[in-house]
């Protein structure tokens, strides 16, 4: 896979992001507000993919707490554009917690996805050993400061989920 290559307003947003205050923004209002585009664009695109141009899935959990779908605009790794096998990294953010749609992801591994299409069904794992490694890898390539999430949680390890398609869905 070659290196994506992005445009100066999308290398300043991705950067912004990799702040501690464009982090906090982001991490705590930029989901809303990506909602609220993906119904303006009638589902086919989100704030965050036109300030940063990052690609981005719409994932259905059920929470792991309530039993209720909850979804969640979320950046991916994908290993080609058409590619339908995905991962998604739990950084929060920077923050030194995992975020709730990891914990729904562990707690039920299924999930229903959309890349601005219809969705699909989809089942998750966690990436460890060496896949992990490789996908971390991908990671740092692919966005401009993602390593910089490591370094405002380094206590922690940021978990990595890979997500598969899957007929039928059990939801």
């Amino acid at each position: 896979m070659t290196k994506r290559h992005y445009s100066a307003f999308h290398s300043l947003n991705q950067k912004f992001a990799t702040t501690r205050w464009g982090s906090w923004l982001y991490a705590r209002i930029l989901h809303h507000l990506d909602r609220a585009f993906l119904k303006l664009t009638d589902g086919r695109t989100t704030l965050s993919r036109v300030l940063a141009g990052l690609p981005e899935v719409m994932v259905t959990t059920i929470n792991a707490k309530s039993g209720q779908p909850s979804t969640i605009p979320l950046l991916c790794i994908r290993e080609q554009a058409d590619s339908e096998t995905f991962a998604l990294i739990a950084s929060n953010g920077g923050e030194t917690c995992n975020p709730a749609w990891y914990y729904n992801l562990k707690a039920s591994p299924f999930a229903r996805c959309s890349f601005g299409g219809p969705a699909e069904d989809y089942i998750a794992h966690e990436a460890r050993g060496e896949e992990y490694d490789k996908l971390r890898q991908r990671a740092v390539e692919e966005y401009i400061g993602s390593p910089l999430s490591k370094q405002h949680a380094p206590e922690r390890l940021i978990p990595i989920m890979v997500l598969y398609p899957m007929r039928p869905h059990p939801l």
